[in-house]
């Protein structure tokens, strides 16, 4: 993690994009990418997204303000106690990508909101192997 302050601090300078890479234990890989304002320190750094494209089904909720929460400050809200790691949560089953590092068991069984994951509201529920968070500018040209 760079850390929301610098990321804050970074999206400051311009209109930037985020980019979400997954990959499954299969060995698929995936992407979507928002359009996104991140708030300050004095917001809980919320989060307000846009889809743009990808391959993957959104399982974000657009244009709603997203907190960062943690186990000890979920704000009414027991979803970070049952998903370790912190992150935006708005619903408990929508996606942690910040959770523990699990793998599936045998059988093929999943081990449903522990590790990392992505479940969109209609659509299959995503183990993942890795995740990458991303953001750049959606002008390169005024970056040089």
């Amino acid at each position: 993690w760079l850390g929301l302050k610098k990321i804050y601090s970074i999206t400051q300078q311009g209109n930037y994009l985020l980019r979400i890479e997954l990959q499954d234990w299969r060995g698929n890989r995936r992407h979507i990418e928002y359009s996104f304002s991140l708030g300050g320190p004095s917001t809980n750094f919320t989060l307000q997204l846009a889809r743009m494209s990808g391959s993957i089904p959104n399982a974000l909720p657009e244009h709603a303000r997203l907190r960062f929460s943690i186990g000890d400050t979920a704000g009414g809200s027991s979803c970070p106690q049952r998903h370790p790691g912190g992150w935006w949560h708005s619903e408990c089953e929508e996606t942690n990508l910040n959770g523990n590092y699990v793998t599936p068991r045998s059988r093929g069984k999943l081990h449903r909101g522990k590790g990392l994951y992505w479940k969109p509201k209609k659509g299959r529920y995503y183990l993942l192997k890795s995740t990458k968070i991303m953001i750049h500018p959606t002008d390169f040209k005024s970056f040089n």
